[in-house]
């Protein structure tokens, strides 16, 4: 008789254990431990938001939506996309409501890719990536990214990689962990290549609200890109909605139907309070040109130029991200990798962060610091970051 490990699917037992989620319950168990690990923000979604929820609730809104999620939500999301992003979807045709941007990016895999394809992934990127891929029955070849161009997917490694068996690139940009932000040419450059290969394009944008120091710009909006792109995003980062679990995905209504199969069949719909939050957040956010978000980034601009001064103060190379809420320091001059540092940093001075490891090759020498945290934490991290630092360096 076989073993219960026997019965278990190869490829599922082929993935590794997320390297964030590693850390950080480590640190949950030392009681005096300071978390940089998690990428989720320290603010409570707006009370505004929060009560709408309640209202649902108390009102007996509690059944099911329809499968694409409640219609009045998802013009709410077609109009803010066309109005921040220049991305215009029809709301009843291309656009619907997911568990989370995890769960779309989970159905553009299922449905874009077929056993044997090999699909591009940007490195470093965002962990779920590759399992997803490999769930999907495709191979994930990733395409190395430098500090010293922004940790920017360039035109000439994207091209280096495609291969006769290149069906799809992820673009994760603004990035996790690097906090890299493409720019218009940069964009440019690389849409040239998609085009002449004639790949699909799934574009992560969760964190598209969080740039700093000009507006997010998406490849879904240039120009002839819309018919081959899946544009994925959600509330949890930019409107504090993490424990909400609600994304959405806008694609060709012909991709858009096929994901909306595999959704019907295992998920049904989104919750129906939650629609109810993330429908006032942007239904009524707009009225105030989203001050809420706005505000929230504020905060995070200021951290992200407090510990980026502060890790190259100390002696670590850190990239000034323009996107997300991740520093990305080199840890290369301290003689470790980003692994060994981690793992010493928790255990002698109580600070968690991720290794660069976790999120690709091209992350080996690099940690992930959030800065999705008070100015206070950061200074008592800071401290005894650089304290283990400068032990360090004298050796």
């Amino acid at each position: 008789m076989k073993g219960a490990g026997d019965r278990i699917n190869p490829t599922v037992k082929e993935i590794k254990p997320s390297g964030i989620r590693k850390f950080f319950d480590i640190a949950a168990e030392i009681p005096d431990a300071i978390s940089l690990g998690v990428g989720e923000p320290d603010f409570v979604t707006p009370w505004n938001v929060r009560n709408a929820a309640v209202r649902s609730i108390q009102k007996g809104y509690t059944s099911y939506t329809s499968n694409r999620g409640l219609k009045q939500l998802r013009a709410e999301i077609s109009e803010y996309l066309a109005s921040r992003f220049d991305l215009h979807y029809c709301a009843d045709t291309e656009l619907f409501v997911t568990v989370g941007a995890s769960e779309a990016i989970d159905l553009a895999l299922r449905v874009l890719v077929t056993p044997g394809d090999e699909v591009l992934v940007p490195d470093p990127s965002y962990v779920s990536y590759v399992p997803g891929i490999m769930l999907a029955g495709g191979a994930a070849v990733p395409v190395p990214t430098y500090a010293e161009d922004g940790f920017v997917l360039t035109a000439a490694n994207l091209e280096k990689a495609i291969t006769e068996k290149t069906k799809v690139l992820i673009l994760p940009y603004p990035n996790n962990p690097t906090g890299a932000v493409m720019d218009k040419s940069a964009l440019d450059e690389i849409t040239a290549v998609i085009k002449k290969y004639d790949l699909s394009v799934i574009s992560d944008e969760i964190y598209a609200e969080l740039t700093y120091g000009g507006k997010h710009i998406s490849v879904c909006a240039a120009d002839g890109m819309k018919e081959r792109c899946v544009f994925i995003s959600g509330f949890s980062k930019a409107f504090a909605m993490t424990g909400w679990r609600l994304g959405y995905v806008a694609a060709p209504k012909e991709i858009s139907a096929a994901m909306l199969k595999i959704h019907q069949y295992t998920i049904m719909c989104a919750p129906t309070f939650a629609q109810y939050a993330a429908l006032y957040a942007l239904k009524e956010g707009k009225t105030e040109d989203y001050a809420d978000v706005s505000y929230m980034r504020g905060q995070y601009d200021m951290r992200r130029k407090y510990l980026v001064s502060r890790f190259n103060s100390m002696g670590l190379d850190c990239f000034t991200p323009r996107g997300a809420f991740y520093a990305f320091p080199c840890v290369k001059k301290t003689g470790l990798d980003g692994d060994a540092f981690a793992e010493r940093l928790l255990k002698q001075k109580h600070v968690a962060v991720v290794p660069g490891s976790a999120f690709g090759e091209s992350g080996r020498d690099f940690v992930r610091c959030s800065y999705a945290c008070s100015l206070h934490t950061l200074s008592d991290a800071c401290a005894r970051i650089e304290e283990f630092v400068g032990g360090l360096l004298r050796g």
